[in-house]
């Protein structure tokens, strides 16, 4: 059966189906010797489909990973500036793991790795409005009125943000703690949301995604999602 290149792609999980769209742009993929185009079909038990010279192989092994990323690292596979990467911390895994979603250089805590390129696209995509909890330290005492405009939306740059959930407030010596539930995915969303009303973050720390919390995963450390973890993450 013929399916989208970027599909047969992301199955045999060389990327995510964004990426592999890319790739067929700048054309490193081939069907039958011909440099493909976007939107095109193909069936692997008929058609040769290349990426860089290479044929697509069969589906390989998926691997779900929870990691509790620390702060320091970059959540890419590898970085120009020589910094360490997220790939640094899963290198017993025998597949090439892309992060679902980012988190910045300085923010820690929940973050999935995988080799499924359509689990992947499926949990980023902002239809499916997956929520993300965040513990946040400020500086500052955060009033019941900035409280309530992050609960209400921000206005940033790049638009309004969503209603976000705010709970669990307390002010200790000269800051303040918190936990910020949102389901939209944009950069440094969070630390913005705080700088808009004049704190900045000290500490931001991602505690759960949808139903996937830290429980004791220490930092640095990483536990593969069970089959029933995977199965209701693709029913999201």
């Amino acid at each position: 059966m013929k399916e989208r290149l970027q599909k047969l792609i992301a199955a045999a999980g060389l990327a995510s189906r964004r990426e592999a769209e890319g790739w067929i742009e700048a054309g490193r993929v081939r069907v039958n010797g011909v440099v493909a185009v976007l939107g095109e079909r193909a069936d692997p038990a008929e058609d040769r489909v290349e990426v860089d010279g290479r044929p697509l192989g069969g589906q390989e092994e998926k691997f779900y990973i929870l990691l509790n990323k620390p702060t320091g690292y970059v959540t890419t596979l590898r970085d120009p500036k020589g910094r360490p990467v997220v790939a640094d911390l899963v290198k017993g895994i025998p597949a090439r793991l892309f992060p679902v979603g980012r988190l910045d250089l300085n923010t820690e805590g929940v973050l999935i790795l995988t080799n499924d390129g359509d689990l992947a696209q499926h949990l980023a995509h902002p239809r499916h409005q997956i929520d993300k909890t965040y513990l946040v330290r400020v500086r500052g005492a955060l009033s019941a009125a900035s409280q309530q405009k992050l609960a209400r939306g921000i206005l940033l740059d790049d638009g309004p943000t969503a209603p976000a959930r705010v709970e669990d407030v307390r002010v200790v010596g000269s800051h303040t703690w918190f936990k910020i539930t949102i389901h939209e995915g944009r950069n440094r969303q969070v630390r913005r949301m705080c700088e808009s009303l004049g704190h900045s973050v000290s500490r931001l720390k991602r505690i759960r995604l949808a139903f996937l919390d830290l429980g004791n995963l220490a930092s640095g450390h990483f536990r593969h999602l069970t089959p029933q973890e995977v199965a209701q993450l693709k029913k999201m």
